[in-house]
């Protein structure tokens, strides 16, 4: 990743690109999640109030709040929380693909991830790899049976993205197929509060118990529209039109298309907390007013990289093509993200 953006900022975009390293790396949410850590979500006094700010969740602004005191650097800082916290992701998916199988599909999977065309957002200061290093432990502990490490795992996903809502959901489907155990039902209960804390602050705060989905609307114009309205306005975006925008519009179709085809795939094989986990986020995503970081959500569907990790074992040809083919795709999206380009 700092190979590429360092060539690309000296060969791909012809020496246009004049930005410091950090700064090229802290972009769009970046920006956001920083100036929620350093002044709350009033934001930046001396600047206009930006409604958007309750759209992003407090969980990476916190432990970027907490990191600054060792670090003063913010963007430095932001960067190694995506670090750190995507290494814990990897071994974690790494461990989950091993216990689900067959044998070495849990590198593979993680090999899948980091280079698929979205795995950008797993270096820069973006919430997926924080979310992820809380998710992906919850679901391994829960497969495993020990659901109070998993219900704190869980309710610490919910503290950074709104997603984990949707995990906590899928935790319940998990219990109920495949553990029932109910002296451990008590411990569902623990990943709604994440999500559940954030509405309250901001009730607190605002009065309004839905101020993130309110700041979605005022700050990106994210409202629920029936699918095929959402489908109508990016496909027109993607092909009726020629702008800045026009291609990650087409990427937004493409990671719908993956979305839909990856749940009724999960469906089919019965795998019904994966199915859980999966369609409610893409139930959620192509029924908002147009398509919007559906590629960057790719990232978070674990069942999806375990499902090429296992095709890797079994057919490593084709996982060799699937990777070769995706890695350009990584390179073009770094040098989109790093050159301030919208990249999904």
């Amino acid at each position: 990743m700092v190979l590429i953006a360092v060539v690309a900022a000296r060969v791909l975009v012809r020496g246009d690109l004049r930005e410091p390293f950090l700064d090229r790396w802290t972009q769009w949410d970046v920006d956001h999640l920083i100036e929620i850590a350093r002044y709350g979500y009033d934001g930046d006094p001396s600047q206009p109030p930006d409604p958007g700010l309750p759209g992003f969740f407090p969980g990476f602004p916190l432990l970027l709040r907490a990191l600054h005191f060792v670090v003063p650097d913010w963007q430095i800082a932001a960067l190694l929380i995506s670090f750190a916290a995507g290494g814990i992701a990897m071994v974690a998916l790494a461990r989950l693909g091993e216990r689900e199988g067959p044998p070495g599909a849990g590198p593979r999977a993680v090999i899948a991830l980091l280079l698929s065309p979205m795995a950008v957002f797993l270096f820069a200061g973006y919430t997926e790899p924080l979310f992820l290093a809380c998710a992906l432990p919850a679901w391994l502990l829960a497969r495993q049976g020990r659901w109070e490490a998993a219900a704190l795992c869980a309710c610490a996903a919910g503290f950074v993205r709104v997603t984990g809502v949707f995990l906590a959901i899928a935790l319940v489907v998990e219990f109920v197929v495949h553990d029932r155990r109910w002296r451990r039902l008590p411990w569902l209960v623990p990943p709604f509060l994440g999500v559940a804390g954030y509405m309250t602050y901001q009730w607190a705060r605002t009065g309004d118990w839905f101020a993130w989905q309110h700041a979605q609307e005022r700050g990106w114009g994210r409202t629920m529209v029936p699918p095929w309205e959402a489908l109508q306005t990016t496909w027109a975006a993607a092909f009726g039109q020629h702008n800045e925008f026009t291609v990650a519009f087409r990427v937004e179709l493409l990671a719908a298309l993956a979305g839909v085809l990856l749940t009724g795939w999960l469906a089919a094989r019965r795998r019904w907390p994966e199915f859980t986990y999966v369609g409610l986020q893409v139930a959620a995503l192509v029924t908002s007013a147009f398509y919007l970081s559906i590629g960057r959500s790719t990232l978070l569907w674990w069942p999806l990289w375990l499902a090429i990790g296992a095709l890797g074992v079994r057919r490593p040809r084709t996982f060799v093509a699937l990777v070769a083919l995706s890695t350009p795709l990584l390179i073009a999206q770094i040098v989109q993200f790093t050159s301030g380009a919208w990249a999904g």
